[in-house]
């Protein structure tokens, strides 16, 4: 089993102060949230607004895509937050 990333839809959730997206493996649903703080430490463009939080998330969508391979690989769970230690 390999985690997969078929659902491009993210959402940006400022009560968590993340951007939220989903992986599966296989018929598991993977819940993923990148914390902002994480997402401005690999691109400081990404402000505090919905729009340039969006799109630091997708300009940096392999290397977040990456990090959450790892977090999951480490620990198969349905739940990750990503924080800066994870890039």
């Amino acid at each position: 089993m390999s985690l997969d990333f078929p659902n491009p839809i993210r959402r940006y959730d400022t009560a968590r102060d993340c951007v939220c997206f989903w992986g599966s493996d296989s018929a598991l649903e993977i819940a993923f949230e990148v914390e902002l703080a994480a997402l401005r430490s690999i691109d400081p463009s990404a402000g505090t607004d919905e729009g340039s939080t969006l799109r630091a998330y997708d300009g940096h969508l392999a290397t977040i895509r990456k990090a959450a391979g790892a977090a999951y690989s480490r620990k198969r769970q349905s739940y990750h937050r990503l924080t800066a230690s994870d890039f």
